[in-house]
């Protein structure tokens, strides 16, 4: 096989050029070709500089991560980047699409760098709980200097040429259609100046700017160890002789890729990609054109999803059922866009192409030429599907119906049509422009198109799609209502929404069960009858205890939206435990994670023996993207397989709980849901 190295001579300069499809990453075949070509080019007496680029879109993007956790194969990274740097003749990366992981340590290993202004450098290995492992740690407080190196690190957070030029980390900008010509007129001004080994410069910057860093951004890595360690490695580079601060980097970044966090992580990154694929259908299926995009209802669930098309581009007619209704719902899209477009995310101008590309109307007939109509009403059977019956007299053939749903069964929606198969259903999670995933509900008759469809539409819109059955909740709501069942349990008795959201806060979900009903409404699916009280919630409702938008649900609120325990809430708590003549004790925090995080395996491995999942990976996906499920725990199948399932079948049956069979066999056997 021909290597993805070739060299070219132009003059005294030497050009090194990678071709490694799709974005140059640096597995063993490149490495090996830019260590040949590297020393190559040290033994001939004819080369006075090198250039190191690369073909196609990008720049070296990063390492080739299927080699984690596998034996390291010569040359390794750290040492290919110690002999670019140790030429005694000058070389230059000249840099374009993204300079990413080892791809910036590579670049940190040359002695110069010029780039095309368009181009991104960093450092994202913590996203996959991981540091920079071939030196960036030590080499980016020399070059960009300590404050950028330890947000560059900790945060994995690329920047722009630009930016990266003012710090120092790039020498000089290149054209955006010149770069090779101009890395190799810049080789040619540097071969007098000799080569310039970063691990020669001096650091640059404060080390009380590591600390300030960290305390500024404790609450954004809590939970996490990558952050932290990768701090530690810029500090030890403020102290250290370059040789002991690379010692220090090693020795971190094994301790890391051998722990539990990354395997998690990486187990994420490599999940994300595997559910975009959809099991038993042809991936060069030809896909249905989505021009134009119908959304009915203009609440704050269709406006998001209204937005999500907008902002790609896709026009949308949105349609309402009253006047005032819709001018509210118009004037929150444009107030959301804006409210970004005040933080940087949008442009003035692209804001108003976005809404201009909104068609307000009252009229379900104005959805007859839409390719894609969602609807998003009120969450009732009878309602969704008089308004499928009128889509499927309206919506000119061959339109995918779709809707958000988050719990009632697509089959009998389809049913209400003479079209099922272009039917399905598309469960947006809210906010529904902010919030990444989409499950996409695969009902018995939806044609392999309508789904292919949807899947890579999703993927135009920026949202990470799981492919779910026709089950109540689908994948993530179907998980969430065992947890809430035993939340509600545990109340009655002795333990208290405090202690019980705690525990779920300090697993690292971004709040618990209590915390999440009073941002999202207590009132949600609530009957609207004070004198009918069957529950705690119902209770609550009653005496206008709806949550965070009332001041008062679960807990008192103050101005500020600060929760404090209610003395109210308690009596309610307690009369009701009263009456069912409970008596109270004490509830141990283990006890709180067995009865309301174990079950959600349980729902689990239900879900993946009725095949309402693709598999085990697509429910972490769900769960991380969907409920804030800490990335670090690599989702509830993941983690239950890290727990061990032993464990966790121990722990239900110790209360009372029936096993899955599935999860029960992967007890027995040692087994695991993920690979």
């Amino acid at each position: 096989m021909s290597s993805p190295i070739s060299t070219e001579r132009h003059g005294d300069v030497l050009v090194i050029t990678s071709d490694n499809p799709p974005v140059n990453a640096l597995g063993a075949a490149v490495r090996t070709g830019l260590d040949a070509a590297i020393r190559a080019a040290v033994a001939d007496d004819a080369v006075k500089a090198v250039v190191i680029r690369c073909e196609g879109r990008t720049f070296f993007a990063g390492a080739d991560i299927t080699e984690f956790g596998k034996p390291p194969v010569d040359p390794w990274l750290p040492a290919l980047v110690d002999t670019i740097e140790a030429s005694p003749k000058p070389v230059v990366a000249a840099i374009h699409g993204t300079a990413l992981g080892g791809g910036l340590e590579t670049a940190l290993g040359c002695h110069y760098r010029i780039a095309v202004p368009s181009a991104k450098l960093g450092t994202p290995e913590v996203k996959l709980g991981l540091l920079p492992g071939a030196g960036g740690t030590q080499r980016l407080p020399r070059t960009a200097g300590i404050e950028a190196a330890a947000e560059m690190c900790a945060t994995g957070t690329p920047i722009g040429a630009r930016r990266a030029l003012d710090l120092g980390l790039v020498d000089r900008l290149a054209g955006e259609d010149s770069l090779t010509a101009d890395a190799l007129a810049f080789a040619n001004e540097v071969i007098a100046q000799g080569p310039r080994p970063t691990r020669a410069l001096p650091i640059k910057g404060a080390p009380a700017a590591i600390k300030a860093f960290a305390e500024a951004n404790a609450k954004k890595f809590r939970g996490f160890d990558a952050p932290a360690a990768a701090l530690a490695c810029v500090e030890a580079a403020t102290r250290l002789p370059f040789d002991e601060g690379m010692a220090f980097e090693r020795e971190q970044f094994t301790k890391l890729l051998f722990g539990a966090q990354s395997a998690a992580m990486r187990h994420i990154f490599f999940a994300e990609r595997q559910a975009a694929k959809i099991d038993g259908v042809d991936k060069d299926i030809a896909l249905r054109p989505i021009n134009k995009v119908g959304v009915i209802g203009a609440g704050t669930m269709g406006g998001g999803i209204s937005m999500n098309f907008l902002t790609a581009g896709i026009p949308v007619t949105i349609v309402e059922m009253k006047q005032e209704a819709l001018d509210h719902g118009v004037g929150l899209i444009r107030k959301n866009y804006e409210a970004s477009a005040a933080k940087g995310r949008f442009m003035p101008e692209q804001v108003e192409a976005a809404m201009a590309a909104l068609t307000p109307t009252l009229s379900f007939d104005d959805l007859a030429d839409c390719d894609l109509v969602i609807e998003a009403v009120y969450e009732n059977m009878d309602v969704k599907k008089e308004v499928f019956g009128k889509l499927d007299r309206i919506v000119k053939p061959g339109a995918i119906l779709a809707s958000n749903t988050s719990y009632l069964n697509i089959d009998e929606i389809a049913a209400s049509t003479g079209r099922a198969g272009d039917v399905l259903g598309m469960h947006f999670f809210s906010p529904a422009n902010v919030m990444k995933l989409l499950e996409v509900v695969r009902g018995a008759k939806t044609a392999p198109d309508v789904l292919a469809t949807v899947m890579a539409l999703a993927k135009k819109i920026k949202k990470v799609a799981v492919v779910a059955g026709v089950c109540h909740g689908f994948i993530g709501n179907r998980m969430l209502m065992p947890r809430q069942v035993e939340s509600m349990k545990l109340l009655m008795e002795g333990a208290t929404p405090a202690q019980i959201d705690k525990v779920h806060v300090d697993f690292g979900m971004p709040m618990g069960p209590f915390q999440m009903s009073d941002l999202a409404g207590v009132d949600i699916g609530w009957h609207r009858d004070p004198a009918r009280i069957e529950n705690i919630r119902d209770a609550l409702c009653a005496v206008g205890r709806w949550g965070q938008k009332t001041g008062k649900g679960f807990y008192d609120y103050d101005d500020k939206r600060r929760p404090s325990p209610s003395a109210e809430v308690q009596a309610i708590i307690d009369d009701f435990a009263a009456k069912a003549g409970m008596t109270k004790r004490a509830i141990s925090d283990e006890e709180i994670v067995e009865r309301t995080l174990y079950p959600m395996v349980n729902e689990g491995a239900l879900i993946l023996a009725e095949k309402m999942a693709q598999r085990a990976s697509d429910i972490d996906v769900v769960w991380i993207y969907g409920y804030g499920w800490p990335v670090y725990r690599g989702g509830p199948m993941f983690w239950a397989d890290l727990e061990g399932n032993d464990k966790i079948v121990a722990g239900l049956e110790k209360h009372g709980f029936t096993i899955a069979p599935l999860l029960k066999e992967k007890a027995e056997t040692k087994g695991r849901f993920t690979a």
